[in-house]
């Protein structure tokens, strides 16, 4: 008997000619190794130019947003010439007041907000590699929304007790989610998605149970709040925005290789090296904290982690998805404040009323191409 393998259905293919080779795998078996270095340094080039590229529009887009808040927000009997100037604080009066008060300290908290929920949804999504599991989904906004709705209706002087109360209530659902989901010594990303739906009605009632017990002003307040809204902005609130967005940023960039090796898969991850239940849990307290002191300042703001990393990934794919998506996550919110202020329509309504606009549509489209198995 012959010890050639039986290949059934025919003789096995000859190998396909040159010609009929895509382009990068024709140009290997032309040129060996050489041509494999090329292409690679060819494609990185292009990546970096795309980088770039994006960086550019979406910095340009930010600018024009901040220049159109700060121009048109607000009252608007101010004169050009005094904007520039009354906010550096070279004017007084009714200038100042609008202008270094009100329209700046509300342009920068949606920037800067902005920043901290896309770059708390891009972490989601690609730890949890679902664009579904986000702090908004998973109900980490919720529990920290619920820990700060506490403090503001019932120990509402406590000095920096908002920011403090919303990172608790966030860093507890965030124990509470792993804890759930976890089956035989390990998370199960499916499990964690679930279980945090739950989580966040839980959380809901309990927010829901708060405002049966508040007073009429109390309610007013929280209200607006918990839509999501940048009016009413302080510069106390922008500061604790730059700080948090400056840590978080250090931080997720310390990330940026346990995240990329745990894309390859736990195990092959675990096999380079990398401490995946430790990176996971940094990853996801890191979002949650983010999540969190974005919520303590703007509200929980929806639906902008859910479509910032997508945007992302769409501009300069997925690898380089999280170090865009904070500038996308500004661009969103800054965006729907100008449209909550002065779109037809619509205006004057709460920031958070014009991303739900946008992302509640978005979302159920994403249930929907993901339930037919279409990519996402």
């Amino acid at each position: 008997m012959s010890n050639n393998p039986v290949i059934t259905g025919g003789s096995a293919p000859s190998p396909a000619p040159v010609e009929e080779l895509p382009g990068a795998a024709a140009a290997v078996r032309r040129e060996g190794p050489a041509a494999t270095a090329a292409l690679l340094a060819a494609a990185r080039r292009a990546a970096n130019r795309r980088f770039t590229a994006a960086w550019v529009l979406i910095v340009v887009l930010l600018l024009v947003l901040l220049v159109a808040s700060v121009l048109l927000g607000g009252l608007r009997n101010i004169p050009a010439g005094d904007v520039l100037p009354a906010a550096f604080g070279l004017r007084t009066g009714l200038a100042d007041y609008v202008i270094h008060r009100i329209r700046l300290p509300r342009a920068l908290a949606a920037l800067l907000g902005g920043a901290l929920f896309g770059l708390a949804g891009a972490l989601y999504q690609r730890l949890i590699r679902n664009p579904l599991a986000t702090p908004d989904v998973v109900g980490i906004s919720a529990g920290a929304g619920a820990g700060a709705v506490t403090v503001l209706l019932l120990v509402p002087a406590v000095p920096y007790g908002v920011e403090g109360a919303a990172v608790a209530g966030a860093f507890v659902m965030v124990a509470a989610v792993l804890a759930l989901s976890r089956q035989s010594g390990k998370v199960d990303t499916y499990r964690l998605v679930v279980i945090g739906i739950g989580l966040a009605a839980v959380a809901t009632a309990y927010t829901n149970y708060l405002f049966t017990m508040a007073g009429k002003q109390g309610l007013s307040q929280v209200m607006r709040w918990l839509v999501g809204s940048v009016s009413g902005a302080t510069w106390e609130g922008v500061t604790t925005l730059t700080v948090a967005l400056a840590a978080c940023g250090i931080c997720a960039a310390l990330l940026q290789r346990p995240l990329a090796s745990m894309s390859l898969g736990d195990e092959l991850a675990s096999g380079l090296g990398t401490r995946v239940g430790a990176a996971r849990t940094a990853a996801l307290l890191l979002g949650a904290g983010a999540a969190a002191l974005a919520t303590s300042v703007t509200g929980p703001i929806g639906f902008v982690s859910l479509v910032s990393g997508p945007i992302a990934a769409r501009l300069v794919g997925t690898e380089r998805a999280l170090a865009l998506a904070p500038a996308v996550g500004a661009a969103v919110v800054l965006g729907a404040d100008v449209l909550a202020q002065h779109g037809p329509l619509i205006s004057p309504v709460p920031t958070g009323a014009v991303t739900a606009l946008i992302g509640a549509p978005y979302f159920v489209l994403l249930i929907l191409r993901r339930g037919q198995g279409a990519p996402s």
